[in-house]
């Protein structure tokens, strides 16, 4: 039984990551983080740990992700002669993007 709650939870919050499609880390780092927070709160302390490891983990998803759209704000982009894009780094350097 315990087996079952587990999947059936693990399936939930797979389903709830995938649905929301966040147009900001902010709110996908919330998603993935009270995703996560809730699986290993599951196993860690039941279902009480559950809810506690959510609330967790979305706090901590949510900032993680502000953090790095903020930065993402601070950056200046631009595109070589092949069409990539790039960023200039804080120490002269050029970062491409995937």
């Amino acid at each position: 039984m315990k087996k079952l709650h587990l999947a059936t939870l693990i399936a939930a919050s797979a389903s709830m990551i995938l649905i929301t499609g966040c147009a900001t880390k902010t709110g996908t780092g919330a998603a993935v983080g009270a995703g996560t927070g809730a699986v290993i709160g599951g196993i860690v302390g039941g279902g009480r740990g559950a809810a506690t490891g959510a609330a967790l983990g979305g706090v901590t998803g949510a900032a993680i992700g502000a953090n790095e759209d903020r930065k993402d704000r601070e950056r200046r982009y631009y595109r070589d002669e092949r069409g990539y894009t790039y960023y200039i780094g804080r120490d002269g350097r050029r970062y491409y993007q995937n």
